[in-house]
């Protein structure tokens, strides 16, 4: 395997080079040689729905890329039509108490290292992006979504589940409060033109490839601001949002697993997984 800091030694050959940042190749990353830029993409096919294997895959790959002093990412998804479909119901279905205490704890850890990381990051959102799929978009600093039939948003109600306080500030640092608000209580999913209007994302692409570009055009505007300013500027502008979960993280697991087992959020649960047995 390929390592990052391996790779980095040699940006100045205009090439790419692939390393897997787990045994499964859930995330791979491609790293661009002549830019630092890594590409991430979840590959947990077929709608990379958040468990704990990909959870654990996505947070060993943002440590070797800060290791690695990465000089930018761009999240993405292997498959052709969904981003993510957010946190994989069954791992909260009938739970084993274990192993669901060590999914949201994963889920927790993986998400402040993507809000807080000190390398800029861009989310190249090339299909649906519900729920957990949205908590990823929402924390990189940047969003180009592909346009037609996708939509984006925090729709945690609509499954008769609620998202927890840092879910919120997320949508709320970007959206504002207001519309966060609305957003967040009706459960509403965004389709692309309408993501791009309330500042949900921040540009549309017309397919993958142009996302990747649009995302790369982005990180090349750092170009000449001096790397630590830009990184203590912008962890300083999160870590407020980071810290309460850092402070609450045990109470937030408690409060989600107190949730989560009770019968009719179980309940909830199991007619959702019978109506996607439908479809």
């Amino acid at each position: 395997m390929t390592t990052l800091r391996h790779c980095l030694r040699f940006l100045s050959i205009p090439r790419s080079r692939t390393f897997s940042s787990a045994p499964d190749s859930l995330a791979k990353v491609d790293v661009n040689l002549k830019t630092g830029v890594a590409v991430v993409s979840m590959q947990r096919l077929p709608v990379n729905s958040l468990n704990l294997e990909l959870l654990e895959a996505l947070g060993r790959t943002f440590d070797e890329l800060e290791k690695n002093k990465c000089r930018g990412m761009i999240l993405t998804s292997e498959s052709p039509t969904v981003f993510s479909a957010g946190l994989d119901i069954m791992e909260m279905y009938k739970p084993d108490p274990a192993r669901v205490k060590q999914f949201w704890t994963t889920l927790q850890n993986t998400w402040m290292k993507l809000y807080g990381s000190s390398f800029p990051t861009v989310a190249a959102i090339n299909g649906q992006s519900p729920a957990g799929g949205c908590l990823l978009a929402l924390s990189c600093e940047y969003r180009v979504m592909v346009g037609g039939k996708n939509v984006i948003g925090l729709n945690e109600t609509k499954l008769g589940i609620i998202a927890p306080k840092w879910f919120m500030d997320c949508m709320r640092n970007v959206i504002g409060e207001r519309q966060a608000e609305l957003a967040l209580t009706l459960g509403k999913l965004f389709p692309a033109d309408d993501a791009l209007k309330v500042g949900l994302v921040d540009e549309l692409a017309t397919d993958k490839a142009d996302a990747l570009a649009k995302a790369e055009q982005f990180l090349a505007s750092f170009a000449k601001v001096p790397a630590m300013a830009r990184a203590y500027t912008k962890q300083g502008y999160r870590n407020e949002t980071i810290d309460w979960l850092r402070k609450n993280q045990e109470k937030d697991l408690q409060t989600f697993l107190n949730y989560v087992n009770q019968p009719q959020v179980q309940q909830g649960l199991e007619m959702y997984l019978q109506s996607l047995k439908k479809k």
